[in-house]
């Protein structure tokens, strides 16, 4: 799998993203201060509750945008010793035999883009999927969850 591609891909997924939050913000503040938010007595908070809104697209959209400049930056390393670490692509058989590709991103952990006819998930260091990875090598099984919710992973490569 060509992880160029698939970073370019990931900056073009949040560049959509925030495409849609900042049209969703704009839509939110401009309902925050229309005039028929304006409240009719003190109990009418239907224009605080827009600002919340509002205020929470734009930070998210913030996060987006912090995240975007860090993939452009990003480095990838190369894996020589197929050791799990920060840019590396792992594929995994899950216990119950369905195969997944992670990618070990620096930030927006969850994301999911298509690399091919390959679904691929980010996941961060600081997720317990991503930690229980790290250093990791093809071969080894990591277990993640507690309990009746508990996942066992055999890392079946590493690029």
């Amino acid at each position: 799998m060509n992880k160029k591609e698939l970073v370019q891909r990931i900056i073009s997924q949040l560049s959509h993203d925030l495409e849609v939050l900042f049209t969703a913000a704009r839509t939110a503040h401009a309902a925050a201060t229309h005039a028929e938010s304006i409240p009719d007595n003190k109990y009418d908070t239907l224009a605080l509750e827009t600002s919340y809104v509002a205020q929470g697209q734009a930070n998210r959209a913030g996060s987006i945008r912090q995240a975007i400049a860090v993939y452009r930056q990003l480095r990838l390393l190369a894996v020589d010793d197929e050791q799990v670490r920060l840019t590396a692509l792992v594929s995994v058989a899950a216990g119950d035999g369905t195969a997944k590709v992670f990618f070990i991103g620096p930030l927006e952990g969850g994301l999911k883009v298509m690399l091919g006819r390959t679904e691929v998930v980010v996941i961060t260091p600081a997720s317990p999927l991503g930690r229980a990875l790290l250093g990791k090598t093809s071969g080894d099984t990591v277990e993640v969850g507690t309990g009746t919710n508990r996942t066992s992973y055999e890392i079946t490569g590493v690029c």
